[in-house]
């Protein structure tokens, strides 16, 4: 198993208020903890680290070989949950942080078991010979497409496609989503932030995933997102059971 992570600016942000997280607990498992933040200068970037660490620290804690998938789908949204109220009482006791938030997504494979968790329009895509997103935005502009008020290239530039309608750091039960898949052994496990989805296009992900692999894929991704426009923070992280298969 082999992970790897990038993260860049991207052409118009004064700081990068995405993190990324990522670690091998054991010979068959792996972990990647991704998220956005929002909020004033520094708030959104705070919201992040303190998700990130939150989430991470419950996972290398709780975590072990034996746990069922009942187990491990209740640990992740339970990390995510903690991270909530960590943010919460964070925001509560900084007025300067007041609103901050983060979407977060965050995938654990162990073995050939895929487990997902997601809050927000970070996603978690599903590399083989085809390319599939595994998440669901939580995003105006998904309501606005399953109403069939616009298509889905009008997401990508839609005047509200930046706001979502989940996030870590709400005063209630961010209710994460959680998915689950059974993985063949070539297939590779891509996370990312919308700076690189709102700006690279599943085509050209996929295209690129056929090609590259590990950090060179992770850097020419997020070349083409700034070289498409960047004018948001860019971060992926990448996992592959069989790494040395991937790339034709």
């Amino acid at each position: 198993m082999r992970v790897f992570t990038g993260t860049d600016i991207g052409l118009m942000r004064s700081e990068n208020q995405d993190k990324i997280t990522s670690g091998i607990i054991n010979d068959i498992t792996g972990f990647i903890v991704l998220c956005d933040g929002m909020g004033g200068e520094n708030a959104g970037s705070a919201a992040s680290d303190i998700a990130t660490e939150a989430i991470v620290e419950r996972f290398t804690k709780v975590y072990r070989r034996d746990l069922s998938d009942d187990t491990v789908r209740g640990m992740m949204i339970s990390a995510l949950n903690t991270a909530n109220s960590v943010i919460l009482d964070e925001s509560y006791s900084d007025p300067e942080k007041k609103g901050m938030g983060t979407t977060c997504v965050a995938a654990l494979l162990r073995g050939l078991k895929l487990h997902v968790v997601s809050v927000g329009d970070s996603r978690a895509y599903l590399l083989n010979d085809n390319i599939c997103q595994i998440t669901k935005d939580h995003s105006v502009v998904m309501q606005k497409f399953e109403k069939g008020e616009i298509t889905k290239e009008e997401m990508r530039s839609h005047p509200q496609r930046n706001y979502i309608t989940k996030a870590l750091g709400i005063p209630f039960d961010p209710d994460p989503d959680y998915f689950e898949l059974e993985l063949s052994e070539n297939d590779v496990i891509l996370l990312c932030s919308d700076g690189l989805s709102t700006y690279v296009d599943e085509a050209d992900i996929h295209a690129m995933a056929k090609s590259y692999r590990g950090d060179e894929l992770v850097e020419r991704l997020i070349k083409k997102a700034l070289d498409n426009g960047g004018k948001d923070n860019i971060t992926i992280g990448l996992m592959y059971y069989n790494m040395e298969e991937n790339a034709e």
